[in-house]
């Protein structure tokens, strides 16, 4: 047991980050259970199909979570989905009162699980530490309102803004913690997402190091997406290489031959309507939502991510910037697309946060 001083709520949200990248499809909670000044159960939100937060800090408490406060850092369920209703638990626990950071968007959730614990006569505070817990679940707000992944877009380039000089070197822009960083990045999130021309260009692996066991969980490596609007991904790329799953975005029908190619290396074809002869982004976006795909890394290269901003489909910019000027109208840019045709029209990041690894750069900001 730990003793005070404690600030519940903020351990419930370091157990809330915890589950990032192990919960999805479901919300990453965390739960803290204290009574007399001691925290007497903790628990964070198991892979889809296990326990959830709150029933994981309860069963740790055991009989002292009778008449004892709960913080928790997303409105409990109320409903019945692969696992019973949070609500019930804490009721059937006899938890006094439960301070709430948010309330959970979720139609079906969304105040009533509030409202059953009140009926209960159990008191309920809701907004705590509100922000945090919204940061921790911002790829799932949007998900579960919309049906749509979370679009990180991703990328490394001078201060020119090239992300490969005109012979298409770009190993390496950023420093090697930078690109460290960048990877763990892949671990957080369900898909990553990259070009054909990338694909050809750099014949990355799109894997992430962090998957695998921690205190008894796991996650699958994430998928990988490659947008190959006419079907030149090489089959020999890394792209294709275990572990992991491949899905090939592809804008117009393939030959036989190149499907029985692609379908011998593992690899999942999917025909979309194209746009002046490219995939259909908005289409794809949509059969990944439909396939509980929360959360998008995409990775470049820039005319799949000026697609994305032309389209106002980024939610999120993580822009790894590097004290280099590599030069040359040749030399490929982060971001194409058609662009903007003055500057009022620019794309402005709210909320924008700063990092440095040595003398890179890393800007972060909500489109």
């Amino acid at each position: 047991m730990l003793t005070l001083p404690v600030n519940y709520m903020e351990c419930a949200l370091s157990l809330a980050e915890l589950a990032v990248g192990y919960s999805s499809p479901n919300p990453a909670v965390g739960a803290v259970v204290a009574r007399d000044g001691f925290i007497v159960g903790m628990g964070y939100t198991q892979p889809a199909g296990g326990d959830h937060a709150e029933v994981m800090a309860l069963r740790q408490a055991g009989a002292a979570a009778r008449k004892a406060t709960m913080y928790v850092t997303l409105e409990p369920c109320c409903h019945y989905g692969r696992t019973p209703p949070c609500t019930g638990a804490i009721i059937g626990a006899d938890i006094s009162e439960v301070h709430v950071a948010m309330l959970d968007p979720n139609p079906v959730v969304s105040g009533q699980g509030i409202c059953q614990l009140n009926d209960a006569h159990i008191r309920t505070y809701v907004g705590e530490y509100q922000q945090e817990a919204y940061r921790i679940n911002e790829a799932y707000v949007k998900y579960i309102t919309t049906g749509q992944p979370f679009v990180i877009a991703k990328f490394a380039a001078s201060l020119d803004g090239k992300i490969a000089t005109r012979t298409g070197d770009s190993k390496w822009i950023t420093s090697s913690d930078a690109r460290r960083y960048a990877r763990m990045l892949r671990h957080s999130v369900d898909a990553i997402m990259v070009g054909a021309g990338t694909v050809i260009a750099d014949n990355p692996r799109l894997t992430s190091s962090g998957c695998g066991g921690r205190g008894g969980l796991r996650k699958e490596q994430p998928l990988r997406v490659a947008v190959d609007s006419h079907g030149r991904v090489p089959s020999y790329s890394h792209v294709f290489d275990h572990p992991g799953c491949v899905l090939l975005a592809v804008a117009e029908s393939l030959g036989r031959k190149q499907k029985e190619r692609l379908a011998q290396v593992g690899a999942e074809v999917i025909e979309l309507p194209g746009e002046e002869g490219l995939v259909n982004i908005e289409k794809l976006l949509q059969v990944l939502g439909e396939r509980k795909v929360v959360s998008v890394l995409v990775e470049g290269g820039g005319k799949l991510l000026g697609s994305l901003f032309d389209r106002r489909l980024v939610d999120k910019v993580m822009a790894f910037i590097a004290p280099v000027i590599i030069g040359g109208n040749e030399a490929r840019i982060a971001v194409g697309g058609r662009g903007i045709d003055s500057i009022a029209e620019a794309w402005h990041l709210k909320g924008v946060s700063l990092d440095r690894f040595g003398d890179n750069m890393l800007v972060s900001g909500y489109i």
